[in-house]
């Protein structure tokens, strides 16, 4: 991976970390920062993003479905979608329980993931050049085998 992405920082000043947690959550800093780097161009942070292009997904879902889906605490997901309602890119309304909320993507919201698509796909090449097409594809099922694993366990 390119240096610029990650301030001056080689790869070879990591060092070996003990347990798999460790690992992964290194990972996903170094990838998140990938991401932010190109979507920052349009106004996003990943995790924005994958908020409204899993609303584009869904057309319109509840908090239970949003945090189970993206394995993420209620809290967490009230604090990302904070802001993607108040710059009109996700709507909010009640759903048949007076306590359950459904979000759904606005207009907005839509043009705004049009707007990012480019970005987010920079990122998504700079990453997959790297890794290869083999690489690319065993990353993606080991990383869904590592996701079911640790949710199982």
């Amino acid at each position: 991976m390119r240096a610029e992405a990650f301030g001056n920082q080689p790869a070879d000043e990591l060092f070996e970390l003990p347990c798999a947690c460790q690992n992964l959550r290194r990972l996903t800093r170094v990838a998140t920062r990938l991401y932010d780097q190109e979507l920052r161009k349009a106004g996003l942070e990943i995790t924005q993003f994958g908020l409204l292009t899993a609303l584009a997904a869904t057309g319109e879902a509840n908090q239970k479905r949003l945090s189970a889906g993206f394995a993420m605490d209620s809290t967490t997901l009230t604090r990302t979608l904070g802001p993607l309602r108040k710059k009109g890119w996700v709507q909010v309304k009640r759903g048949k329980d007076r306590r359950e909320r459904l979000f759904r993507l606005t207009r907005a919201g839509k043009r705004q993931i049009a707007e990012a698509q480019p970005n987010w796909k920079v990122a998504e090449q700079r990453l997959r050049q790297e890794l290869g097409d083999a690489g690319w594809k065993h990353m993606k099922e080991t990383v869904s085998r590592l996701t079911e694993a640790a949710m199982a366990a």
